[in-house]
């Protein structure tokens, strides 16, 4: 019998659970237990709701890079014209900065709790410093495949970890089947339920997936069908995260904001569920805040090596075809990648010494303001035919998700730059 051979199953969904353990870091627990802790189980069905719309912007990644062979930053510059490169590497760069240095002191604070180092300021910029510097020398000597197999241990290890958590929690089974399946939205509960459905999943880290899959080799209309299998299991992983941590949330009470509730968190599951809740809890924190920093340590300088490639190759000129011909560089072995690799690794340390609510709040502000410029350009470049085929255009209810999304994420930016929402992360 003729035909292609089978994928495995992990070459399948491999690069979806690289977007799923970098996506789901400290802001996205935090956010959806604190959530859980306000607004209790009904807001369950958001965490559902926001995974579906971080699936529909990846799966729009995917599908431009699998008709026109080019990443979604290449198709920017080249369709969306050359203003928007300064735009983005302008962006880029803060973000990078923020997004560090909340990881960083995540990693910190999550070590700490697990092994103290004198006293909490002190122990948690050793551990943030090393931790940082582990995930350099993960990235820098491992390559892609070695990145790869270490992610796929941690999001098992998270998984797990979250997920007998939350399982052991459970009083009411009928109450999380009604709060995944029936909608309840109240004026108090808004902001949770925003926070729930903008905070789960990721922000910028959302383009790296078009890297990974360039790794794997995907394209064509296999290629978009195999991304949609792929994400849809990052998606239902990223959901059942959310789900978990709304239930851990809602049998405890939480006050105030930033990492330090991870402390706090953790003792309350103490009292509920004994020394090994607290334990439980402590070791999936600290592998999904690592994870997500090995994860953005990683793909962030794809971003910046292929923004100058774009630069020094392309020149004046703007068609598809001359940044395909791009493709054969391999970004991992340039000194822009290795370059930004060692600056994302130290410079964002600096982060340590300001305060965790402040940096929280503009890594979160800086990720809820990217969300409705993607959804917006997808909905640009992925609507013309001429660019991406009649085959690969945008069904209308992919576009009526997307109009959604740039309302929604439009919305939570206003509310976290009016101070009238928690921290969400990205």
């Amino acid at each position: 019998m003729s035909g292609k051979p089978k994928l495995p199953w992990m070459a399948i969904i491999a690069p979806g659970i690289l977007v799923a353990t970098t996506g789901v870091g400290a802001g996205d627990l935090l956010t959806a237990s604190i959530a859980g802790s306000k607004a209790g189980l009904a807001i369950l069905w958001s965490a559902v709701i926001g995974s579906f719309m971080k699936w529909t912007l990846n799966e729009g990644i995917a599908r431009w890079q699998m008709a026109t062979d080019t990443t979604l930053l290449e198709g920017w510059i080249t369709k969306l014209g050359r203003w928007i490169q300064w735009v983005f590497i302008a962006y880029f760069l803060l973000w990078t900065f923020f997004v560090g240095g909340a990881l960083i002191t995540a990693c910190g604070v999550a070590a700490a709790a697990i092994i103290p180092l004198g006293d909490p300021t002190t122990s948690k910029n050793i551990w943030g410093v090393a931790h940082s510097l582990a995930g350099l020398a993960v990235v820098w000597l491992g390559g892609f495949a070695i990145f790869e197999k270490v992610m796929q241990v941690f999001i098992a290890f998270k998984f797990a970890a979250v997920l007998v958590t939350a399982f052991l929690l459970v009083q009411d089974w009928g109450a999380v089947a009604q709060g995944l399946v029936v909608p309840s939205i109240s004026f108090e509960t808004l902001p949770w339920m925003l926070g729930v459905l903008g905070g789960v999943g990721g922000t910028v880290t959302l383009l790296s997936y078009g890297y990974w899959i360039r790794e794997k080799g995907r394209s064509g209309e296999e290629g978009a069908r195999i991304c949609r299998i792929d994400l849809a299991v990052c998606y239902i992983m990223t959901a059942i995260f959310g789900v978990a941590m709304v239930i851990i949330g809602s049998r405890i009470q939480l006050e105030g904001s930033g990492i330090r509730l991870a402390g706090q968190l953790a003792e309350q599951l103490e009292m509920v569920l004994g020394p090994s809740g607290r334990w439980i809890f402590l070791f999936g924190f600290w592998g999904a805040v690592f994870s997500s920093l090995i994860g953005v340590w990683q793909s962030a300088p794809y971003l910046f090596a292929d923004f100058l490639s774009l630069r020094k190759h392309r020149g004046a000129a703007s068609s598809v075809e001359e940044v395909a011909a791009l493709r054969s560089i391999d970004l991992k072995k340039t000194g822009a990648y290795r370059g930004y690799l060692i600056a994302i690794a130290l410079v964002p340390m600096a982060n340590l010494f300001m305060t965790v609510e402040k940096i929280q709040l503009a890594y979160a502000v800086m990720g809820a303001m990217f969300m409705p410029m993607l959804a917006l350009t997808l909905l640009v470049l992925n609507n013309r035919t001429r660019w991406v085929g009649a085959r690969f255009r945008n069904p209308w209810w992919i576009n009526a998700t997307l109009v959604a999304t740039v309302l929604l994420f439009a919305y939570v930016g206003y509310l976290q730059l009016s101070g009238k929402m928690i921290s969400t992360g990205g």
